[in-house]
């Protein structure tokens, strides 16, 4: 009988692969210095290429005692109903935006979690990836 992780594993950085191939190729065309909305807009304009399936802008509430509070949260990218992308476009990334990225995959308890950071030179270098281990067999 097979492990569900060993079947897992294998898709999930096949996606994740996918979607850094994309942002690199978006980055390399566009540069650093744009806003957000331009690398998200060229991001959901080139991941539906080699056959993925996303959603822009996905809302994620809050259940806070039972009940469902919209408080304007959302995910940039989510990628095959599985990994969430969140785009900055920032001199810098802080505890902050790792934070961010945290709670929006525990909220859509989703994983992994994708921070991508077009204000670099070397898009390598803005690229953060990050599972969270409540989703995943050791």
């Amino acid at each position: 009988m097979s492990n569900p992780a060993t079947v897992l594993y294998p898709r999930v950085n096949q996606v994740t692969r996918t979607i850094v191939t994309a942002a690199m190729k978006v980055h390399s065309v566009l540069g650093p210095g744009w806003l957000e909305s331009a690398y998200q807009a060229c991001l959901f304009h080139e991941l539906p290429k080699p056959g993925l399936k996303l959603l822009s802008q996905v809302d994620l509430p809050i259940i806070y005692d039972g009940e469902k509070l919209d408080l304007g949260y959302r995910v940039d990218l989510l990628v095959e109903d599985q990994a969430v992308v969140e785009i900055k476009c920032v001199e810098a990334i802080h505890p902050v935006h790792h934070a961010q990225r945290l709670s929006y995959m525990r909220l859509s308890g989703k994983s992994p979690g994708l921070l991508i950071n077009f204000y670099v030179a070397h898009l390598r270098d803005g690229i953060k990836r990050m599972v969270d281990g409540k989703s995943w067999q050791q």
